[in-house]
């Protein structure tokens, strides 16, 4: 029989710790309510001690949300338990979570005290918090430094005192794998009374092994997952919530774990975190990075178009995303340059293949990246006749003045214009394109990075859109940002609509 593991998340606390990704209550809301359709099953919606803002969020979360279970954080402190108490009022399911250093390293420089007093302290505030709340979580903090036999003893007296689950955080995300692992089983072989409470871990990725230790954990009987959307958190981040979900799914049998959360969901909450938050995701990122479902090496992208399994563990459509990308670069392969010019329309022979190809890798050693553009021309079309082109892009902006933008396109060889305002040059170019086109188009990621640094560089830009329910991508790059924006909305258009 499989066990299930609880997932906790705590983007809305840990998460919102990284400086610049502060939410308003509102955008809190929204997060808390794709969580709850994302299926995790407890929300740690803030610490409301620590400012009436992050206060008045546990209570509207707790009024939004239903299903999850709401989950409010506080120091060992009778003060931060009260108002933990009173912010939890209107949820459906609450939990407290309390606890304090367990490491001699904060029992010592954190808290000036000792292990026997820390002790107290922690029995104190779950015996505390208990007469309000019944379900309690009790973290002991720096756990992954922390000795074993004293970490157990903590263990053992909160669970007697009422704690629920206990929560054993890797705080400075020190610990090795096998390290946490063996930690979690100690635990599990030394508490007496460690079957009346869940194990929970709570892992950070300071040396890059968040996923890894919450993975080791669960194998060792740790039964709760405290995580975030994208990995983000205090430092270099908390575990991912999709890593360790999906890496749960892929290996369900040899794992026998599982969870409730429905991954199809993962990448609209994960682009909507990375969008509330302006915290880009890297494109490398596992799962939800742009790059994740990417093929470029022409052997990867070969494979791929014969049996996408060859380099896919996970099918894109599991976790949200419509389709891979086979993007054409100089390392690309003829299988991925037929593969695309067959979606543009082309028929070609194996020989007319190899001769094209042999010009294409002349292009694409100049350009980097070879858009559809370059495929008409290569193929002896005249480009001006076929698909979308900007002819010309004029932009207003500045201050006070209201941005504006013309923007001139050829259309399947007609030339037309078009005006419009917008609040800022891109927006207002998007908009007068829009006009001409008269599709229904929604810009899902815009992403603009610079290649080498300063004021005179080039910059990249890569765009995702959805039109009728698919996924297109556009790219591009110019010293000038606008036009790069506009040529990678075209590029991406003229794969959807033409």
């Amino acid at each position: 029989m499989k066990d299930k593991v609880y997932i906790f998340d705590t983007t809305l606390r840990d998460g919102e710790q990284v400086p610049g990704c502060q939410l308003s209550t509102l955008e809190k809301i929204k997060v808390a309510i794709e969580l709850e359709l994302l299926g995790v099953d407890v929300i740690e919606a803030g610490f409301p001690v620590s400012s009436p803002g992050d206060f008045n969020s546990v209570v509207e979360i707790s009024k939004a949300v239903s299903q999850p279970i709401i989950c409010a954080l506080t120091r060992a402190v009778e003060g931060d338990i009260n108002a933990a108490v009173e912010s939890l009022k209107y949820a459906k399911n609450k939990r407290i979570h309390t606890g304090i250093g367990a490491s001699d390293f904060h029992i010592l420089h954190k808290f000036n005290s000792t292990r026997e007093e820390i002790l107290q302290r922690g029995v104190a505030a779950v015996k505390y918090a208990k007469k309000s709340v019944e379900d309690i979580e009790f973290y002991c903090e720096d756990a992954g430094r922390a000795d074993n036999v004293y970490l157990a003893q903590m263990v053992e007296a909160v669970i007697a005192a009422g704690a629920t689950v206990v929560n054993i955080p890797d705080t400075n995300g020190y610990c090795l794998p096998e390290q946490y692992g063996e930690k979690i089983k100690f635990l599990m072989e030394n508490v007496k009374n460690i079957h009346k409470a869940i194990i929970s871990v709570h892992c950070h990725n300071d040396l890059g092994l968040a996923t890894a230790n919450s993975l080791a954990g669960v194998r060792n009987g740790a039964r709760q997952i405290e995580c975030t959307i994208n990995g983000i958190g205090e430092r270099a981040g908390n575990t991912s919530l999709e890593e360790v979900v999906m890496a749960m799914k892929l290996h369900e049998k040899s794992l026998n774990l599982y969870t409730d959360v429905n991954p199809k969901k993962i990448y609209t909450i994960s682009k909507m975190v990375s969008s509330l938050m302006r915290m880009p995701v890297q494109p490398n990122k596992a799962i939800v990075g742009k790059n994740a479902f990417a093929h470029s090496s022409g052997i990867h992208q070969d494979g791929v178009l014969k049996n996408k399994k060859n380099y896919e563990i996970i099918d894109p459509k599991d976790v949200g995303i419509q389709n891979n990308s086979i993007i054409l670069t100089a390392r690309s392969g003829r299988a991925a340059l037929k593969h695309h010019l067959e979606r543009l329309g082309f028929e070609i022979t194996k020989e007319k293949l190899d001769d094209v190809y042999t010009e294409y890798l002349k292009v694409a050693d100049v350009k980097k990246q070879v858009n559809d553009e370059d495929l008409y021309v290569l193929m002896g079309e005249k480009v001006e006749n076929v698909g979308i082109r900007l002819e010309s892009l004029q932009v207003l902006c500045g201050n006070p003045l209201h941005p504006m933008a013309t923007v001139q396109l050829r259309i399947h060889g007609e030339s037309h214009i078009s005006v419009s305002d917008g609040n800022g040059p891109v927006d207002a170019a998007f908009k007068a394109i829009d006009k001409l086109v008269k599709k229904k188009v929604i810009v899902d990621e815009f992403l603009i990075q610079s290649i080498t640094g300063g004021s005179s560089d080039s910059c990249k830009v890569n765009m995702e859109i959805a039109f009728q329910n698919k996924t297109f991508y556009g790219f591009s790059q110019s010293t000038d940002i606008v036009v790069a924006s506009v040529r990678a909305y075209l590029d991406a258009l003229n794969k959807a609509i033409v």
